[in-house]
């Protein structure tokens, strides 16, 4: 395998883990706060932790955008998809949300034909094709529901999630990495802001802890999925975001004594699969 595959691959699985640990804080942090709110303190929390460093190397010059609609789009998506997966976490565990919220690498997959020129090959497609069968599976009727409010704004974030991982190699082709990591970041600190004005609720003080960990962690995972997706292409690193399933299960289970079911175990290891498999053909394909 090429060596930025690898640098790619490695970043993914360390920003996984970071973005694992703030989701968790998000949740803590959602029982207490509207979602909009939640959104906002990520934002604002983070944006201290990427200025600073780059003030004292006096490198600040770096955030200046270039493609300015694109990083207008991700500023859109960004609200949008943490916001509605604040709420999904909030109403639903970290393992369920997870499991839906999985199927982004296959859709990320088959945007990149549209969006990046790349080619998607019949094999691909079946697997894509897998991946939703899991993520219906986990969305099955539930007390005559057919779509819970949960899961409907795990698929909402999904989606937008896919959608900014694609611009954002796009993006990645005239804007470097702190520009992109701040415009991010400053979209969800302003637009979430000031849309989480009418039901804003004050701070508490206990909560410093947990806002200054989603801050770091946010940050940290941000840098490092924006180099992932710069060092390899979306079809290679975005596989090793399942990772995610097991971090999931295990925060759950540590903080809230909370396990997944079955269906849920079953459909979750069903988009996995799916994804493993395209990991798996692309590195067929790489060494043929």
């Amino acid at each position: 395998m090429q060596p930025a595959n690898l640098k790619g691959i490695l970043a993914m699985t360390l920003a996984v883990a970071a973005f694992a640990a703030m989701d968790a804080q998000l949740k803590l942090l959602a029982a207490h706060y509207p979602p909009m709110q939640v959104s906002f303190l990520r934002g604002a929390t983070s944006l201290p932790f990427i200025l600073v460093p780059l003030l004292l190397r006096g490198r600040l010059g770096r955030l200046r955008p270039v493609n300015l609609p694109l990083h207008a789009l991700r500023g859109v998506l960004a609200v949008l998809m943490l916001t509605s997966f604040v709420y999904a976490v909030r109403e639903s565990s970290l393992a369920v949300t997870y499991s839906i919220f999985m199927f982004a690498p296959l859709l990320i997959v088959a945007l990149s034909i549209p969006f990046l020129g790349e080619r998607v090959s019949r094999a691909q497609w079946v697997a894509i094709a897998v991946g939703l069968a899991g993520v219906l599976l986990m969305l099955r009727p539930r007390g005559g529901q057919w779509v819970s409010t949960a899961s409907l704004a795990a698929l909402v974030a999904m989606s937008c999630y896919a959608l900014a991982a694609v611009s954002l190699r796009l993006l990645a082709r005239t804007d470097t990495t702190e520009s992109m990591v701040f415009s991010f970041t400053a979209a969800l600190a302003v637009g979430a802001g000031l849309l989480a004005l009418p039901l804003w609720q004050d701070l508490r003080l206990e909560h410093g802890w947990l806002l200054l960990g989603v801050g770091l962690t946010g940050t940290l995972g941000q840098q490092l999925i924006t180099e992932a997706f710069r060092a390899a292409p979306a079809s290679v690193v975005a596989p090793f975001e399942y990772t995610a399933l097991i971090w999931g299960v295990g925060l759950d289970l540590v903080i809230w004594n909370v396990l997944p079911d079955g269906v849920t175990v079953l459909g979750g290891a069903i988009v996995a699969g799916a994804g493993l498999y395209l990991l798996a053909r692309e590195r067929r394909v790489a060494s043929a």
